[in-house]
């Protein structure tokens, strides 16, 4: 990966953005694409960048920017937070975490507690964590003190530097979809640099992990003829994960094209033949009802969007260690690029 763009995804990947408050991740999505496109945010928070406004047909490429988090709950007498989540978090794998409080007055760090296992009964032994019995311990000593620097309706993420593995790949809290963002901004540039006949916007959407918000309302705006939906999806190549269930869809594989209910047929052919003529690599998964990204949201908005999921394979899903391979993340990029050159028209299911 070019060194520009391998610090933009590592600048994204550290900005701190759970549902609802992505302003930080944003800001760096637009500083990015400024370079090379026609930037601009709505009052939600999602971010555009458009090439050849004057193109024909409209193509809009959707990375969603948020990430999962918690929310504080309550803040006790003894200077303890209690937090809910925002998106879907296994408990198990918040006990022990540090944490970034989003505070009004700044970042407060903190760390989330549960009784030691030295002091837990045998039955509390035996159950798993629940949210509602781990605090956020940020080193108050009253309540005091706590509630003047975090308030209820906080939100935070897990703090979880980046580190890197051997063979370009890369782990994070948030590749979970700083990975669509990064290949919605790359894409465009890509696009830049060699354009076809459509106008192509990327967007970085907001609250995807628990409404959708920002697809349903820029799919609306927008009434793009065609979307791509990037996103990230799970590999099946660990143990105890099924191929029978989840598809053959292996790390460093390349892009995974999701086939099935809720994808246009004419669409996934061309992605299909664009990359078999560009020479990129590609995996098929199985979509049998909704997909779980924003097409779901842009597929139905106006008279209808055709829509394709064009997803990144990633490792350990909404765990404080999520796991990609960067050259998924590049060959991704060009396929959507490539793909945005060949939409001529508006795609019919004819």
């Amino acid at each position: 990966m070019r060194p520009e763009s391998l610090q933009f995804f590592r600048d994204l990947l550290d900005a701190p953005g759970p549902s609802g408050d992505e302003r930080a991740a944003a800001r760096v999505w637009r500083a990015y694409a400024e370079s090379f496109a026609a930037v601009r945010a709505d009052a939600l928070g999602s971010s555009f960048a458009e090439i050849r406004p004057e193109g024909s047909p409209s193509v809009a490429v959707f990375g969603h920017i948020d990430e999962i988090g918690f929310v504080v709950n309550h803040v006790d007498d003894e200077g303890y937070a209690w937090f809910g989540r925002v998106g879907g978090w296994d408990p198990e794998v918040l006990v022990g975490q540090r944490v970034r409080i989003l505070g009004r007055d700044g970042l407060v760090p903190g760390v989330i507690g549960k009784k030691a296992r030295h002091l837990q009964d045998a039955d509390e032994r035996a159950k798993p964590s629940k949210i509602d019995q781990l605090w956020i311990d940020i080193g108050a000593r009253s309540g005091d003190e706590a509630r003047r620097r975090v308030h209820v309706g906080d939100m935070g993420v897990l703090e979880q530097p980046i580190v890197e593995l051997p063979g370009d790949r890369l782990v994070s809290r948030a590749c979970d979809n700083r990975c669509g963002a990064f290949v919605a901004a790359e894409a465009v540039r890509l696009y830049a640099a060699e354009p076809g006949s459509a106008r192509l916007i990327g967007v970085a959407s907001v609250s995807e992990e628990t409404s959708f918000l920002g697809a349903h309302t820029t799919g609306h705006a927008l009434a793009p003829a065609a979307a791509i939906a990037v996103d990230v999806t799970h590999t099946t190549d660990h143990p105890t994960t099924s191929k029978q269930t989840g598809g053959d869809v292996k790390l460093g594989g390349g892009p995974s094209l999701s086939r099935g209910a809720s994808i246009h047929p004419v669409l996934f052919d061309l992605a299909v033949e664009v990359a078999e003529a560009e020479g990129i690599a590609y995996q098929v998964e199985p979509a049998g009802g909704s997909t779980g990204t924003d097409a779901d949201a842009v597929s139905p908005s106006g008279n209808g969007v055709p829509s394709i999921v064009i997803s990144i394979p990633l490792r350990y899903m909404h765990s404080p260690n999520e796991l990609v391979d960067l050259g998924d993340l590049e060959q991704t990029a060009r396929l959507v690029a490539a793909v945005a050159r060949r939409v001529t028209e508006a795609p019919q299911a004819l």
